[in-house]
């Protein structure tokens, strides 16, 4: 009885708060999405068709796109390795790791963007040496690599923070040591025993990354490149709603990528599940 009580007091205590947050977070959206349709006249689809249409549009939202996948390739290739090296190795580095996979949010885009805009600027005096190609590579406008590289670095504290909380979650080093005992080597133990136990952590930290990229701005526009976040501003300044209208397919897209994501890594979840409840009823008719 006193159970049902706490529970019910919780859901009550729950209820105005998670409608203060769906108030904060829909009225904007609904307001931008408003806009959008509002013709003066009627409701009007005129300002996405437009969208969709317009040059710089599709060549900006791809550029955006791949740079974020790249920019989520590169953090966990980076990421997981060392977390999962820390939580089994070097307990004691976890929290010299957790300060420097903090320190983007502590520095700004801007002094960021600062310190990259110095350091790109060495490449006059490089000119006669194999260095000026590395520069060249780095700043090429098809696919700015340095845009991918600061993008990695911003995305530290969202890889770091979701890895870290899954590692917390499943007891890694029975699992390690149960594959090893099985022959497994380091690389099969962490591509096929501890990946997909941090299937979720793994998908939260890309999908944030990935949403970092796609609304960035700053570093973009200071370095001379036009991604998604850049022309929507651009084109702002002309032609408002159709900005607008683009911010909102942007948010459209990350909800998809969002949903997409999730929907792959609960099949497979289910998937594993399934045969490991397959193999276990074998065994027991066995």
């Amino acid at each position: 009885m006193a159970r049902m009580t706490a529970t019910r007091t919780g859901l009550t205590s729950r209820g105005p708060v998670l409608s203060v947050a769906a108030l904060y977070f829909l009225v904007p959206i609904g307001a931008a999405l408003w806009y959008t349709l509002d013709s003066g006249g009627g409701i009007s689809f005129d300002a996405y068709t437009r969208g969709l249409t317009s040059e710089g549009m599709g060549s900006s939202l791809l550029l955006s796109v791949t740079i974020g996948l790249a920019t989520v390739v590169l953090g966990l290739l980076l990421m997981v390795p060392t977390s999962v090296a820390v939580a089994l190795y070097f307990p004691k580095l976890r929290g010299v790791v957790s300060v420097l996979s903090m320190m983007p949010l502590v520095v700004p885009p801007i002094a960021l963007v600062a310190g990259v805009s110095t350091v790109l600027s060495w490449q006059q005096d490089l000119a006669a040496t194999p260095l000026y190609g590395t520069f060249q590579a780095l700043l090429n406008k098809d696919f700015p690599l340095v845009l991918v590289l600061v993008y990695t670095v911003m995305s530290l504290p969202f890889l770091h923070r979701s890895l870290d909380a899954g590692l917390r979650a499943v007891d890694l080093r029975t699992l390690v040591e149960a594959s090893r005992s099985l022959g497994a080597s380091r690389t099969q133990t962490l591509l096929r025993v501890v990946v997909p136990n941090l299937r979720s952590a793994v998908v939260g930290g890309a999908v944030l990354s990935l949403a970092m990229v796609l609304g960035e701005y700053t570093v973009a526009s200071v370095l001379g490149f036009a991604p998604f976040a850049v022309w929507m501003v651009e084109v702002g300044d002309a032609e408002p709603q159709l900005s607008a209208a683009a911010s909102m397919l942007s948010l459209l897209i990350t909800w998809g990528l969002l949903l997409l994501l999730t929907t792959l890594a609960g099949g497979r979840t289910r998937t594993s599940a399934a045969a490991r409840d397959h193999e276990s009823s074998k065994k027991a008719e066995r």
